[in-house]
């Protein structure tokens, strides 16, 4: 029996994940959609044919560009944490960058672009009324005072107000920011002048076109793309490709819509207990449209005002943040099928930041604090390994005996560890506890923002991306290359080239990992080393 195999069969499984990872991330189907006029719903702000019931909610809205007014113009809202750009033109965010975030591959340290309307990404929110009376939409040119202004929200909250009306209709849509949070309240007040009563939906939606992907070796498996949340449903991710056969169509009370990114997230949220219909669509280019529109309408009666309510999150994807902006909203920081100890880890990992301040150092410590835990199960295996080591003489005469005789030498091998009570797989448990653990730790590390930009020291900057100069991954493949030194030596000769072609192989796949993940896969091969020394030179002594 070769107690080695085993070993071998988990080498191979870590491998054989990361590869089905990259696999799934890079082969996922793209369909592209054809847009055709005919399947297109009614354009926001038309007005819903009179035939139509009273009850029945205006079609969702879609991505209608309209060309940019001579009356068009746009203001600046600067807080703490973010700088909008708002243009009279649907009264909408066309620009958002997050301060103390930078753009990928930017020397110039240019701050990070959430939403923005043009380019290879692009990515932005649309908010409106509909009704069966021409209302404002996102192509609507509105009024405003604040035109061409710089506002800044650095001690206090700041409201910027947009005005439109038409006939009996007046409105007046408000934003608000406050100087630290990347929630953004919008607040539309609809005046009914009239002697009719106006009945008014809300929506809310995103559009979104993805980046053209990045090199095979240079990118994560993070999900990218829709997901939706209500008490009812639960949380659900709606992947961009999946939207072209089967469009969101869902009436809930509460919940959200989002597009999620790596580390950022935009997210449209009703108001509380607000029922809602959560759609998406498709169109050419491709664009792909998720969002919400109010169930049921709002009825202003003539000579009254009714406000209807929505908001936005435009942030980073920080679980502390975004589980206090509405339920289930944490649910977007994705951790895969290992959620339920990736979260723990996380939340121990941050503890320990708040404390030393650093998010390598966290790494290392969080690394010393899991072998503690770990320790009397490695403790045991170490031991395991000692004694087979020992046993190394009598396995090669056993070899020897019985030549070519598998079924004898088996027999006598089991026959020898009976005697020694020892048990072959002793040595694997270590490992075999730590790849859960290591892959939890993928993907706090792949999908944790605080991670992003993150020094350690000296030339690594960023714990999120690859070690620059590749000094980690040659640590780490050293480090495994000792373990094996320390580990017994194999009988069969394949299995032992195997062996040792493993160091070579981890190494160039941990090139491309985030250094974080690298540091500490290194911390731990280290600390295996020193126990295992520790425990050998004990059952020497003994």
């Amino acid at each position: 029996m070769n107690s080695y195999r085993p070993v071998l069969y988990i080498l191979l499984a870590v491998i054989l994940f990361f590869l089905w990872t990259d696999w799934q991330h890079w082969h996922t189907p793209v369909t592209h959609p054809v847009a055709t006029t005919s399947a297109l719903p009614a354009a926001p702000g038309q007005a819903v044919p009179p035939s139509a019931p009273a009850a029945v909610a205006p079609p969702a809205p879609t991505h209608a560009i309209a060309p940019v007014t001579t009356h068009a113009a746009s203001l600046v809202v600067k807080t703490r944490v973010l700088t909008a750009t708002l243009d009279t033109q649907g009264a909408d965010i066309s620009r958002l960058v997050l301060h103390g975030y930078f753009a990928d591959k930017s020397h110039a340290r240019r701050p990070y672009a959430l939403l923005k309307p043009s380019g290879r990404r692009v990515f932005i929110n649309e908010n409106g009324l509909l009704g069966r009376v021409p209302l404002p939409n996102h192509t609507t040119v509105y009024a405003t005072r604040h035109a061409g202004s710089r506002i800044t929200a650095d001690t206090k909250p700041v409201r910027v107000r947009f005005r439109w009306h038409k006939g009996a209709v007046r409105v007046v849509k408000t934003y608000t920011f406050a100087p630290s949070s990347y929630t953004v309240p919008v607040r539309y007040a609809v005046s009914n002048t009239g002697h009719k009563p106006l009945m008014v939906y809300l929506y809310n939606q995103f559009v979104h076109s993805p980046a053209p992907p990045s090199h095979f070796l240079h990118s994560a498996p993070i999900y990218v793309g829709a997901a939706f949340y209500s008490p009812a449903h639960k949380y659900h991710k709606l992947p961009f490709p999946r939207m072209v056969k089967h469009p969101l169509h869902l009436t809930a009370s509460g919940g959200w819509v989002a597009v999620s990114q790596h580390y950022f997230l935009g997210a449209a949220i009703p108001a509380p207990a607000q029922p809602a219909i959560f759609y998406s669509s498709v169109l050419a280019g491709p664009r792909y449209i998720i969002g919400y529109k109010t169930a049921r309408p709002v009825v202003v009666a003539p000579g009254h005002t009714v406000v209807l309510k929505t908001r936005l999150f435009l942030g980073p994807k920080k679980p502390s943040v975004l589980s206090k902006v509405a339920p289930g909203l944490n649910l977007t920081v994705d951790y895969g099928w290992l959620t339920v100890l990736a979260q723990p880890l996380y939340w121990v990992l941050a503890h320990i930041e708040r404390v030393v301040g650093n998010w390598g150092v966290s790494i290392i410590l969080l690394t010393v604090l899991i072998k503690l835990i770990f320790f009397p199960l490695s403790a045991a295996s170490f031991k395991s390994m000692a004694k087979m080591r020992k046993l190394q003489p009598r396995m090669a005469a056993l070899k020897e005996r019985h030549g070519s005789d598998k079924t004898a030498l088996q027999q006598a091998m089991m026959e020898l560890y009976k005697t020694e009570k020892m048990n072959p797989l002793g040595g694997c448990l270590p490992m075999i506890v730590q790849i859960p653990v290591f892959i939890a730790l993928y993907w706090v590390l792949l999908d944790s923002v605080a991670l992003r930009d993150a020094p350690f020291m000296l030339w690594i900057h960023n714990l999120a991306a690859p070690d620059p100069y590749f000094v980690l991954p040659i640590l780490m493949g050293i480090s495994m290359l000792v373990q094996q030194m320390l580990n017994p030596a194999m009988m069969d000769p394949t299995q032992r080239k195997v062996m040792m072609v493993m160091p070579v192989v981890f190494t160039a796949f941990f090139l491309f990992f985030p250094a974080g993940l690298v540091l500490y896969w290194v911390t731990n091969n280290v600390l295996s080393i020193l126990q295992q020394q520790w425990v050998m030179r004990r059952v020497d002594k003994g």
